[in-house]
């Protein structure tokens, strides 16, 4: 199988590692020159445009940092979809936009995947990520053995879309459990706690995340490099809002969630950090939160593994209620 990978940034760089490195014919694009020579000097193909990219592969991937970006490479390529051919969209974009250039791609006779991951890019360099794939069954069998050489845990999620969907919604909950650990660490800082056992506190208690596991960490360093910035984070929360907005749900947290990153966009810049938001806090204290002993950058400590497919329990398969017609 010809696999072209669009999009070689912070995790597309390394989803498309974990390709080439187990043995996937890979050719490669990406609008930084750079990224490309590295990657055909560890053995990929440079593929040139994303138009000779989908005509010269069986699978062509992007993962890009929005959706005006995706619009703009499947409108390139769309031409070249013939029977045969599959886009797998690896992007956290809007599950409405996915849907629409999915529905043009298969209109062509293609296959199309909206697949975007999930646990940190530290996650995305070992191949233990976690991946969504929304799309019918015989094409997520078809894609399969692509998703488990990127990632450990695959979830099929149901139809076009519904990948993006979830995504967008564990996104939010990682950026309300990020602010609430700024908000928790500053408190305890503020309070007299030493910060190593208010870490420590939180990690094996109910208040333990996996936000707080990885994030904190590297925010009681100091580094708060997570390979994330902020302007990402605003664009996931905006999803996250429209899909509630057309789905009709008055939310209370996601927009003070934008409003606080509005301003953390403000004061810091679109490409601080996503981490820094807690110096919104440290600056009206004055506090310094850091804290010997920690990482400045995550990195996944376990063996790659070969990944598999999270089984779902089928409704049909659990006990009926009493009052099930």
């Amino acid at each position: 199988m010809r696999v072209g990978f669009i999009g070689l940034g912070n995790v597309g760089g390394k989803l498309a590692g974990c390709l080439l490195r187990n043995g996937v014919d890979l050719s490669v694009h990406d609008l930084d020159p750079d990224r490309v020579g590295a990657f055909v000097a560890r053995g990929a193909q440079a593929g040139g445009c994303p138009a000779a990219m989908m005509r010269a592969s069986d699978v062509v991937i992007t993962c890009l940092p929005s959706p005006v970006a995706s619009d703009a490479v499947v409108s390139a390529m769309l031409d070249e979809v013939v029977a045969g051919k599959t886009w797998m969209e690896m992007s956290t974009t809007d599950e409405a936009e996915v849907r629409r250039l999915g529905d043009a791609v298969q209109a062509r006779g293609g296959a199309a995947v909206d697949c975007p991951v999930s646990g940190g890019c530290h996650r995305a360099d070992s191949g233990n990520i976690s991946i969504f794939a929304g799309c019918d069954r015989a094409t997520f069998e078809r894609v399969l053995p692509l998703l488990t050489t990127m990632g450990q845990r695959v979830l099929h999620t149901g139809e076009l879309g519904s990948a993006s969907i979830l995504k967008v919604v564990t996104n939010y909950l990682a950026t309300a459990n990020l602010v609430s650990c700024a908000e928790a660490l500053v408190v305890s800082r503020a309070a007299g706690m030493d910060l190593n056992v208010a870490y420590e506190a939180i990690r094996i208690s109910s208040g333990n995340s996996f936000v707080h596991e990885t994030e904190s960490q590297v925010i009681l360093n100091g580094s708060r490099d997570i390979s994330f910035t902020m302007d990402l984070v605003a664009k996931d929360i905006g999803l996250f809002q429209q899909v509630a907005d057309r789905a009709g749900v008055p939310l209370d947290i996601n927009p003070r969630l934008i409003e606080i990153f509005a301003d953390g966009i403000g004061r810091f810049g679109p490409r601080e950090l996503s981490p820094n938001i807690i110096r919104r806090l440290e600056d009206v204290t004055g506090l310094d939160i850091r804290a010997p002993g920690f990482p400045p950058e995550m990195v996944d400590d376990e063996p790659e593994e070969p990944g598999a497919e999270v089984v779902v329990i089928a409704s049909r398969d659990r006990p009926e209620s009493p009052d099930a017609a």
